[in-house]
């Protein structure tokens, strides 16, 4: 691991120091201000060092293929993502294998982070085994290991609590509280596209085609520490896209577009310049289900009602993950597999009775 240099360096502030071999095989010392910056400097020198034949890959300490590894990907990653991979790779996972050759790593050596995780949900735990996983995968493809040390690896520790959806009553119980309020139309963008609030709040009048009924989803808001709003990337690469409203929908943005005076669809309601918070669209909707004697559920389970009858009414999960905005469809399936589990019992029904009548 990277250790502080014994003497202090520039104004007033310690330097971290990694002592490398250079291309004649004498010790030369990288200096960063970050053990980040260090681990980045590291590698840039290593790979200069290693294409004239002196150090290969293999070589390299796990924090600076890593390193090397993020540089790559950031440019992929948006901006929530960059932060959990760095916190990942810089806070939890460097501090017990950065220090070791990435060839010389083993399952017991991951076993050991993960043992730093314990205390923790296995959601949170599956973001460690997710960058870990990553990291390994592009070494063993790029040839530098051999083995890959991860196939135990898994995230334990408790369950998250089972994904709340509204049934079909209880929606429409929801949707005559909210009927002519404003709230009315970020609840129906819930509830019958699966948008994540963040990306409601995120909506201008640019990104609403009144003629074909379909919303551009290009930004999401989310909150600050402190207060605020900060204005961003959507959470995924394909965060970014398309969709097509339902016409009820596309005629209440139409009643409301007329009366706005922002270039947000949803705007704060003081300053009318910035987007809503999104705990502004929770709180609303939290009231509106007190008075209206319904489950307290998050603005978030809006997105798994939509989900979860989308996927029983027989929309086909690629579909699904698109609309959702979603990497990828097999991570819709693993998120909504209770339901999926339960459309493939009535699938296995459905074939037991038509075979009945046959044989």
């Amino acid at each position: 691991m990277p250790r502080k240099a014994a003497k202090k360096y520039g104004s007033g502030g310690n330097y971290y120091r990694k002592r490398i071999k250079n291309a004649e095989g004498k010790y030369e010392d990288v200096y960063g201000r970050t053990q980040a910056e260090l681990a980045e400097k590291v590698t840039l020198r290593l790979n200069q060092i290693a294409a004239a034949g002196a150090v290969s890959p293999e070589d390299l300490f796990f924090f600076e293929y890593a390193a090397g590894w993020y540089a790559r990907r950031e440019p992929h990653l948006s901006p929530g993502m960059r932060k959990m991979v760095k916190h990942e790779i810089n806070d939890v996972i460097c501090p017990v294998i950065g220090g070791k050759r990435i060839r010389e790593i083993t399952s017991d050596d991951l076993a050991a982070v993960m043992a730093t995780r314990a205390h923790l949900s296995r959601s949170a735990q599956s973001k460690t085994v997710q960058v870990i996983r990553q990291v390994f995968d592009a070494a063993h493809e790029a040839g530098v290991i051999d083995k890959l040390p991860t196939r135990r690896l898994r995230a334990e520790g408790k369950a998250a609590a089972p994904k709340k959806a509204l049934t079909e009553s209880q929606a429409a119980d929801l949707l005559d509280a909210v009927r002519g309020l404003p709230v009315e139309p970020c609840v129906m963008l819930g509830l019958y596209t699966g948008m994540r609030r963040e990306e409601i709040c995120g909506l201008k009048w640019q990104d609403f085609d009144e003629k074909t009924g379909r919303l551009q989803i290009r930004r999401a808001v989310t909150s600050r520490k402190g207060g605020g709003v900060k204005v961003g990337e959507t959470k995924t690469e394909k965060g970014t896209r398309s969709i097509q409203l339902p016409p009820s929908t596309v005629e209440i943005l139409k009643a409301r577009k007329k009366k706005s005076y922002s270039e947000w669809i949803f705007h704060n309601p003081t300053v009318p310049e910035l987007p809503m918070s999104p705990g502004t669209a929770y709180r609303r909707m939290k009231t509106l289900l007190r008075y209206a004697e319904l489950p307290p559920i998050r603005f978030h389970d809006l997105r798994h009602t939509f989900a979860t009858h989308a996927l029983t009414s027989g929309v086909d999960a690629k579909t699904l993950s698109r609309i959702l905005g979603h990497t990828n469809a097999s991570f819709t399936l693993d998120t909504y597999t209770h339901v999926t589990t339960d459309m493939q019992r009535k699938a296995s029904g459905i074939v037991e009775g038509f075979l009945s009548q046959i044989l």
